[in-house]
């Protein structure tokens, strides 16, 4: 009897779900990182010249190409079967992207009035504008990383992530216009010019193509190719995912080391963690009164409290460059979405209708 040969990306796998369970604590190893060392990621947060062979050079920030990594891989790992099942249950896909919608328009109006009283000297606009941002993007890709390992339903939450991609060129705009009323003239301008970049083609090229991309490659991709290219793919996702967080974070986070302001970063935190809390609650209460299954629920609850912080963080540093304070919340909000999103994969499943 010959024992099974063992498979070159096992050292790999388990590395990774290694890394994967402890996902949360990676992220705040990134944070410390950027705190003690934030010089590199300051550097790679800044455009860099590449050149294409034309006329002129084109602008690269490293934040760019780490998002597009992310979701290209998302893209690559979906299973176009699965996705095609949601056609025949479209029940969770519709309420899913309803309740994601839905949350930023109900949940920071009262945030707005509870940061009257803010120590940032604009009453909290600048919280609130990067919240804006933050949770009017599309449902997160790494919310799939938690239905892997969890008890969610894998298929619904790409299909939910990639059905609010796809929309996300009018529902960004749309939602930011709405809730720039709450912000002062100065902050409501800056949201107004990031909507605009994102209805420009923000939305289409740093989100939606590196995803669809990463599903024509599997499409095109041979057996024998996708079972080498696969088991790389969540990995490398990690990976990107960590370092986009450490970058991210340098901005954030070496200007507050600069100019600390205990405070602020004190509303921050309770800010993202008050917005957390009820998009994560919205969800989850939803998805009992809808009496959805256990994995469907979780899915649900999922898409509507996990944003992508990645994306938001990318758009708010191409708009506002000047302003790298305001990322604060959204580094908050991006760690805090990590340990929400760990506790609702060990909620009880819901019993299904009927």
């Amino acid at each position: 009897m010959h024992s099974a040969t063992p498979s070159p990306h096992q050292p790999l796998a388990r590395a990774h779900d290694f890394l994967r369970r402890r996902f949360g604590w990676a992220s705040c190893a990134a944070y410390a990182a950027a705190a003690v060392l934030p010089a590199p990621g300051m550097w790679l947060r800044h455009d860099h010249s590449v050149s294409m062979g034309g006329p002129l050079p084109v602008g690269v920030s490293a934040s760019q190409v780490l998002l597009a990594t992310v979701l290209f891989m998302a893209g690559l790992r979906v299973r176009p079967r699965a996705l095609a099942g949601l056609l025949r249950r479209p029940r969770v896909l519709v309420a899913g992207l309803a309740l994601h919608l839905t949350a930023p328009l109900l949940i920071l109006p009262l945030v707005a009035v509870a940061l009257r009283c803010c120590p940032d000297s604009d009453g909290g606009s600048g919280m609130i504008a990067a919240m804006i941002l933050t949770v009017a993007m599309p449902v997160a890709a790494g919310a799939t990383v938690w239905t892997g390992q969890g008890r969610g339903d894998e298929p619904a939450i790409l299909g939910l992530v990639l059905a609010s991609t796809f929309l996300s060129p009018l529902t960004l705009p749309a939602t930011a216009g709405i809730l720039s009323r709450l912000l002062s003239t100065d902050y409501a301008g800056a949201v107004a010019t990031a909507a605009h970049a994102a209805s420009g083609g923000f939305a289409l090229t740093g989100v939606l193509l590196p995803c669809a991309a990463g599903i024509g490659c599997r499409l095109l991709l041979s057996d024998r190719a996708r079972r080498g290219v696969l088991p790389v793919a969540a990995p490398a996702a990690t990976l990107a995912a960590l370092l986009l967080t450490y970058v991210n974070a340098s901005g954030a986070i070496g200007q507050f080391l600069t100019h600390p302001r205990p405070l602020l970063l004190l509303a921050s935190t309770a800010t993202a963690a008050t917005v957390c809390v009820l998009s994560f609650g919205w969800g989850r209460c939803c998805s009992r009164v809808l009496r959805m299954s256990g994995p469907a629920g979780t899915s649900v609850t999922l898409a509507c409290g996990m944003s992508n912080s990645s994306a938001g963080a990318v758009l708010i540093t191409t708009a506002m460059p000047d302003r790298p304070q305001i990322l604060l919340p959204v580094l908050a909000f991006s760690l805090l979405q990590k340990l929400a999103a760990s506790r609702a994969t060990r909620w009880r499943p819901v019993p299904a209708a009927g």
